[in-house]
């Protein structure tokens, strides 16, 4: 029998789909801007919300490239899968500065095919075909913060 790890409490269930294109989002503004994973977000089935910490608002051409990139990467349907690893060697494949001080020792890497892997115990889609595509619905940038709101359209019943 196989030994199931044991991981941190987690209290929210999150919309799987939103929650796997905030990921995809987040790698894509990591490539496209060198930038951290958002350092604030809300994710909700409806609508959701992501904060970057950049030196400039992206330009609306680099607004409409991200969105691009995003819904091709969905458009690869790609795996989404898990692997559990000890947080000392998951450090060598993942950010794990945004992790609490009380975290486990045992930490679940979430993976998006080949596009991007973060440590995460929320709930996501198996295949980024059932995600839909993500749409923009607004922005903003104050004092260094630029705020994207997006939602899904096209999302698989």
């Amino acid at each position: 029998m196989e030994e199931k790890p044991e991981l941190n409490s987690h209290n929210k269930a999150e919309y799987p789909p939103m929650h796997t294109a905030e990921h995809i989002l987040n790698q894509t503004m990591i490539r496209m801007f060198g930038c951290a994973r958002s350092k604030n977000a809300h994710i909700e089935r409806k609508k959701s919300k992501c904060d970057y910490l950049l030196n400039r608002a992206p330009t609306e051409e680099q607004i409409v490239e991200i969105e691009r990139r995003i819904n091709e990467i969905i458009d690869f349907h790609l795996p989404v899968y898990c692997e559990f690893m000890p947080r000392e060697g998951a450090c060598r494949y993942v950010d794990l500065s945004k992790l609490p001080e009380n975290v486990s020792d045992m930490l679940r890497i979430v993976r998006v095919g080949d596009y991007d892997a973060c440590a995460c115990i929320g709930e996501h889609v198996h295949n980024t075909l059932e995600i839909g595509h993500v749409k923009f619905l607004s922005h903003d940038f104050e004092n260094g913060r630029w705020r994207i709101r997006f939602k899904l359209t096209d999302t698989p019943a």
